[in-house]
Formats: C-alpha cells, structure tokens, sequence
C-alpha cells in the first residue's frame, strides 16, 4: 500500500530496467557518494541520511531494497 504522499508510479518497477524509482534513486546515491569517497564502501547510515532527503523510507526498508539489490550491508 502506498504511504501518503507516494505515487503508484514510485511502486511499479519500469519495464526498461525493472528498478523502482526508489530503487533508482538508492542506485544513484550509492554510486555518486562511493565516488565522493574515492571509491571505499559507503556507510549504510551515511546512504540512508541522503536517500531520505529523496524518499520517504525508514531504515528498515533501506536494508530491505539494499538486500533486494545485491548490496552489501556496507554499502558495496
């Protein structure tokens, strides 16, 4: 179900790649802060302190859709 605020849009994976836009958003913010830091492992509190700027998302549903990805607990 949707939260308020969320469109069916942000829970319907797109037929091109089969990410969600949060999905997408989380693949994004991963690569573009591992480049920030050099190419190191990114925090998963540091991840989620920017998705949520994007997103409305609890911690858990991070680690969720992380799992779900392929990503290591610590972000790589």
């Amino acid at each position: 179900m949707a939260r308020w605020g969320e469109s069916i849009d942000d829970l319907i994976p797109d037929a091109r790649d089969g990410l969600t836009r949060t999905e997408r958003i989380i693949m994004y913010l991963l690569k573009q802060t591992r480049e920030e830091l050099g190419g190191r492992n990114v925090p998963t509190v540091m991840l989620y302190g920017r998705v949520v700027e994007h997103v409305n998302i609890t911690e858990q549903e991070l680690h969720l859709l992380l799992n779900r990805l392929g990503v290591n607990g610590d972000g790589s």
